[in-house]
């Protein structure tokens, strides 16, 4: 694992939509796993964050309403889109990590025969799968302001920057 570098930064509003997220913003750790991208499963557990999975990305927009998410790219490259239809699209590649508060609308636009991708949440936490027009607008709004802040970095642990920029403000 590679030393904690400056995070970026990324919010994003509610499109009517999807929700996104209020309050926190998306962040990317650029290469945090790049000298061992598949440690990435074993890396999120070690810091706390379980209920991992290994596979891909759906490629419509969705969002968890009841969970934060941490994404690390294990194998291969996808653009992947996040903020909904008027959101941004990010190039990822093995080893990076991307972490999403709850409610951050996400899909794949593109990926590479090769990609692969491991997800875990803050303790464990079970997650739901919501889309845009499911409905239930209101009440995953709800759901997102209940989340409770996680207690360490998916990557850094005890330390990382996550903490420092999951602040509610």
């Amino acid at each position: 694992m590679n030393e904690p570098r400056d995070p970026q930064l990324f919010y994003f509003e509610d499109d009517g939509i999807l929700p996104n997220n209020p309050k926190l913003p998306v962040v990317l750790y650029p290469g945090a796993l790049s000298g061992k991208p598949e440690w990435a499963e074993s890396v999120f557990n070690g810091c706390g964050w379980h209920n991992s999975w290994e596979n891909g990305v759906f490629d419509y927009h969705h969002y968890h309403s009841n969970a934060h998410e941490v994404l690390g790219v294990t194998h291969g490259t996808i653009l992947i889109k996040l903020g909904g239809e008027n959101g941004s699209s990010f190039d990822l590649q093995a080893g990076d990590v991307i972490v999403l508060p709850a409610g951050t609308g996400h899909k794949r636009i593109t990926a590479s025969a090769d990609f692969r991708i491991v997800g875990a949440y803050p303790e464990g936490m079970d997650y739901n799968t919501r889309l845009g027009n499911d409905g239930r607008r209101e009440q995953a709004i709800e759901e997102i302001a209940r989340v409770p802040l996680p207690k360490t970095d998916p990557v850094y642990g005890d330390k990382g920057p996550l903490l420092e920029h999951w602040q509610i403000r």
